[in-house]
């Protein structure tokens, strides 16, 4: 093999400034969706050089590292690689807030979410015996399709890794637990005419008129706020999208709107499905094109109700969907808790707190070592 066909070495990651040094060389390790092989790399190379304590699987571009301590408990912690599309914002820049002079890492990922790997890649290799056994899961594909998910097919290959009694997802919380999350569904909405020239339209049937009514319904709609397990779901229901028209001179006779539903974790698909469907059923047609059931908080059971301790502050509940509904249905409460504002994911004036970051590798650290 010449030089030109040896496959480049993984990049080398350094520990010597901890999490706020992973999450910068992390985040300068380009990874949007569909590329996160160089950072799994280089993760893998770290966890095979430093963690000789973890069992390390890999299944495409996602890492499952798990602990073997035979503890009577398990946690899994896990988070993804990949970021959404960059644009001109890295190699990450430190930066310092105007107002507060805090100390900012700013660039595409910080936020969402490798501040949040950094922290649970350097707790991987620096807990050797932590209090429970940890299985650690990073994965790719997680800002695209659900279908082509990571997470969810390592679970499908191999779900016997990923057995546990509480799972945490470190999507950026702020540095404080949201509980579960919503439901979310998508469906197309149909209205049906007839064709007809445009310079005798008494002679057809519009469809784009006909969805008048009901989008001024749905522009009239008040979302409830639903009661979960303590917390408080905020609902959801816009129209994100619409088709409709032939030609310049011709009556439409058909037109079709897409809606999103974000919808409480109390609530089940079919429920989602039944309340889209009864909402517009002056419609021709009503299709759920793709759903996902939300996550309850699980804030009641003991191991959760130690993290909620030790962390401290007062759990909210995730208005959007995560992968936290994926552990739930496995049949464990799990949590968001990472560094970063919510709000600033997928910006692009992307920025995280570095004391942020240092805040939740030590409150995630210290339930580690006292469970």
């Amino acid at each position: 093999m010449n030089h030109a066909e040896r496959p480049s070495l993984p990049i080398r990651l350094d520990l010597g400034d901890g999490a706020v040094g992973l999450t910068r060389q992390l985040c300068d390790i380009p990874s949007v969706s569909g590329d996160e092989a160089a950072v799994a790399d280089a993760i893998e190379a770290l966890l095979l050089e430093r963690a000789p304590h973890l069992a390390v699987v890999r299944d495409g571009d996602t890492l499952v590292a798990r602990t073997e301590l035979g503890r009577d408990r398990r946690a899994v912690i896990a988070g993804h690689l990949d970021t959404v599309p960059i644009n001109g914002n890295l190699p990450v820049r430190d930066t310092t807030e105007s107002e507060s002079g805090e100390a900012m890492l700013w660039g595409r990922g910080t936020v969402d979410m490798k501040a949040g790997v950094a922290v649970q890649l350097a707790l991987a290799v620096e807990l050797a015996e932590p209090g429970i056994d940890i299985t650690w899961v990073w994965y790719d594909h997680e800002e695209v399709s659900a279908d082509l998910s990571g997470l969810g097919r390592a679970v499908r290959n191999s779900p016997e890794l990923f057995g546990a009694d509480f799972a945490i997802l470190g999507e950026p919380s702020n540095g404080t637990i949201e509980g579960g999350c919503n439901g979310t569904l998508r469906a197309r909405v149909v209205l049906r005419g007839r064709r007809a020239h445009s310079a005798r339209g008494w002679m057809g049937v519009n469809a784009i008129h006909r969805a008048g009514a009901l989008l001024e319904k749905l522009d009239a709609y008040e979302a409830e706020t639903v009661e979960v397990d303590g917390l408080a779901y905020r609902e959801g229901l816009n129209a994100v999208k619409i088709e409709g028209g032939v030609a310049g001179n011709v009556i439409p006779d058909e037109c079709v709107f897409e809606v999103n539903y974000r919808f409480a974790p109390s609530k089940t698909i079919a429920d989602a499905t039944a309340f889209v469907e009864a909402f517009f059923a002056d419609a021709d047609e009503v299709r759920v094109v793709d759903a996902a059931p939300g996550a309850r908080p699980g804030l009641d059971s003991p191991i959760a109700r130690a993290f909620v301790a030790a962390v401290g502050g007062t759990p909210t509940a995730k208005l959007g969907w995560t992968d936290v509904s994926r552990f739930s249905a496995l049949g464990m409460p799990a949590v968001n808790f990472g560094p970063g504002d919510p709000l600033l994911a997928h910006a692009d004036d992307e920025r995280v707190p570095v004391a942020q970051i240092v805040d939740t590798e030590r409150a995630l650290r210290d339930w580690l070592t006292a469970m």
